[in-house]
């Protein structure tokens, strides 16, 4: 007779430490990752401690007064106010926040792990429902799952349909968070009715979807007053000659993976320690051959690609390997082809308006209209622009909007990735003149990347000379095309093509063809093409260094020029 109680009994404690030990691995991933986002200091060391100190209460305290009340729900409620209070001083203690963002945190948690344990404890019962074989089973069962299925996909469509989602940072938790109620309800029912669920299907689904729309909505107002909304202000004039961009030693590798296993068997050195500055007020020019690595230390800069090793700063400050709302703002690109950077279903003021919306938060359409028309203005545009598709501009006219659309945030870098290589000589002249013109007004910084020497002659500051993932010389404009130092560079300006009715053949070209980036040359990776009076058998071995030619004015080679004098330091 003994045994008959105690033997349900053990297997209820083995079945609710089995479904707490889930939980405690889900709470904990939950709240360390919602902690974090929020950048609070110890997140999963205090996730850790509160979903512990969860998983003992709920095993000793809940399960020693199972046999005490007939309704398990009294157990879970109590337990659940006994959670949120414990977690919440946990919270406060070591997480340093405000009672409001302690329980905030708790009870969503705690929304969360009671929803998943309860379905978690009903998957045996919904298992056991599967296996019987009968016809009214097997409607209720595809009922069940069908179920299941629409609730999710609508409230998810539900959850991404407004004009401000997209500034809500918490996105997938208020979804997680309205779909589990409706959830908890379909298995609530399933588990309850068994075979006449499908009888009973509108009812159930009726019910899961009011909860669950409630909730989302509910939620969605709450998030939308933590948005933190933005000014619009017209354009901010730099400080000219101040520390903008600086990186140091920049390396991105492209791991090439081979096998079933997809192990890595070698690397693409797309970037190899690469080092420049640019400042406001400033236009530094990145030149080279196409696969340099030129539009990869862009991608790299605006974190499209993760950088395998070296230091990106903006303001002396370490760009993050997530991109935040503030370098969003702060840093823009306009690229190479403008019928790629437009929607062609977007009219333009729809265009422009889309940093004011996603990044700024302004979504008043009499505000962005007044904005974006000021924005035209800038760039040389009218107003009968705003409501025109982009198939009904020219060339030029998309590039001068994609300009546009860059200073819509009130920018500070802007990189141009061969912004004039798909426009007219003539229409490359007027957006030069604009960019240069723009630049003088508010300092903006320029990182210009081109193939085109007279552009980045025109535009340019300075400028870097890259070959095959390296700078190669590095200087001002007048020092690298009156005084060429670098064999590559020397051979670079050789190859440009000029206008001469007397002599209309190609007076040189660079012998060879660029090595590969997977497996580079050994010493100097130029020493193959290499035809300088200064190449000696050390090229072959030999890593290059940098070596100053004068004041701000630098190569990286193995030996000096013929006839080189080195400066004096003083």
């Amino acid at each position: 007779m003994i045994l008959q109680i105690i033997l349900p009994t053990l297997e209820q404690i083995i079945t609710e430490t089995i479904v707490l030990i889930i939980v405690l691995l889900i709470g904990f991933s939950f709240m360390g990752k919602y902690a974090k986002k929020r950048n609070w200091e110890n997140s999963y060391i205090v996730a850790i401690a509160i979903n512990f100190i969860w998983f003992i209460t709920n095993l000793f305290l809940g399960i020693s007064t199972y046999q005490l009340f007939s309704n398990g729900f009294i157990i879970d409620s109590i337990l659940v106010v006994i959670n949120i209070f414990v977690g919440s001083i946990i919270a406060i203690k070591f997480l340093k926040t405000s009672l409001k963002e302690a329980l905030t945190l708790t009870i969503i948690t705690q929304i969360v792990l009671f929803a998943v344990t309860y379905i978690l404890n009903e998957i045996p019962n919904i298992i056991s429902i599967f296996e019987i074989e009968h016809p009214l089973y097997e409607s209720s069962k595809l009922t069940f799952i069908f179920s299941l299925i629409i609730i999710v996909a609508i409230m998810s469509f539900i959850m991404n349909w407004g004009d401000k989602i997209q500034l809500i940072e918490s996105k997938n938790i208020i979804l997680l968070l309205s779909i589990l109620p409706g959830i908890y309800s379909i298995v609530f029912a399933f588990t309850t009715l068994r075979e006449e669920f499908y009888l009973n299907l509108g009812e159930s689904l009726i019910l899961a979807f009011i909860i669950s729309i409630i909730l989302s909505l509910v939620l969605k107002k709450i998030a939308y007053r933590s948005i933190k909304y933005e000014e619009l202000r017209e354009l901010a004039v730099l400080e000219k000659g101040k520390h903008l961009l600086t990186i140091k030693d920049l390396k991105v590798y492209y791991p090439l993976l081979a096998g079933m296993l997809k192990r890595q068997v070698g690397a693409v050195q797309a970037v190899n320690g690469v080092s420049f500055e640019i400042k406001t007020g400033e236009t530094f020019g990145l030149v080279g051959e196409s696969g340099c690595g030129k539009t990869t230390i862009a991608n790299a800069i605006l974190g499209l690609v993760e950088k395998t090793d070296g230091d990106i700063l903006f303001h002396n400050e370490p760009i993050p390997d997530e991109f935040t709302g503030y370098l969003r703002q702060k840093i823009q690109i306009v690229f190479q082809d403008p019928d790629a950077s437009l929607n062609p279903r977007f009219k333009i003021v729809e265009t422009i308006a889309e940093p004011l919306k996603n990044i700024l938060g302004i979504t008043d359409k009499k505000q962005i209209r007044s904005h974006v028309l000021k924005l035209l203005q800038q760039v040389s545009l009218k107003r009968e622009h705003m409501d025109r598709y982009p198939h009904e501009f020219s060339g030029g006219q998309k590039q001068r909007i994609i300009i546009a659309r860059a200073l819509a945030c009130n920018p500070e870098l802007i990189i141009l990735d061969e912004p004039t290589s798909a426009l007219d000589v003539s229409v490359q002249a007027q957006i030069l003149n604009l960019l240069k013109d723009l630049q003088e007004t508010y300092g903006y910084g320029f990182l210009f990347i081109t193939h085109n020497l007279a552009v980045v002659n025109h535009i340019a500051d300075r400028i870097g000379v890259m070959y095959l993932g390296k700078i190669v010389e590095l200087g001002s404009t007048e020092q690298i095309f009156l005084n060429p130092t670098h064999p590559y560079t020397q051979a670079l300006l050789a190859s440009r093509s000029e206008i001469d009715p007397e002599n209309q053949e190609i007076s040189f070209v660079i012998s060879g063809e660029v090595p590969s980036p997977i497996n580079p040359p050994s010493g100097c990776t130029f020493n193959p093409r290499c035809v300088s009076d200064a190449r000696t058998l050390e090229c072959e071995v030999d890593l290059p260094h940098k070596i100053k030619i004068e004041k701000d004015h630098y190569i990286w080679c193995v030996n000096p020029p013929v006839g080189f004098t080195p400066p004096n330091e003083d």
